[in-house]
């Protein structure tokens, strides 16, 4: 007999709020901090090409079912949140025209040109 690991309330939250937030696929994310992390100012002489934080954190979360989620998943989901919130809250004059704004967007897996 198989039995449904429950969860905590408060953790779905988080969960379904992350994926709201976070609305580029795993993949284009994946591909969007490899550009971002491959600059001139982005590797030292010896790169070992991570990819760019929290960006990897959040493309690792993306990567795992709801159930296997860690304490620390739960906080990268939580700061995730918080920091496109407060981005998207402090929308500039230019909005989607100014890149500074919308790469730190992207950075964090969301991407203001996507309708939800």
């Amino acid at each position: 007999m198989v039995r449904e690991k429950r969860l905590d309330p408060e953790v779905e939250v988080i969960w379904d709020d992350f994926h709201a937030q976070v609305n580029v696929p795993s993949e284009q994310l994946r591909q969007w901090l490899l550009t971002r992390g491959s600059g001139e100012e982005a590797f030292g002489p010896n790169p070992d090409l991570n990819l760019p934080e929290p960006g990897r954190q959040i493309l690792h979360v993306l990567s795992k079912r709801k159930v296997d989620l860690t304490p620390e998943d739960i906080e990268v989901m939580r700061d995730a949140i918080d920091r496109i919130q407060s981005l998207v809250d402090e929308r500039p004059q230019r909005g989607n025209a100014d890149d500074e704004w919308r790469h730190s967007l992207l950075d964090l897996g969301h991407d203001v040109l996507v309708e939800r």
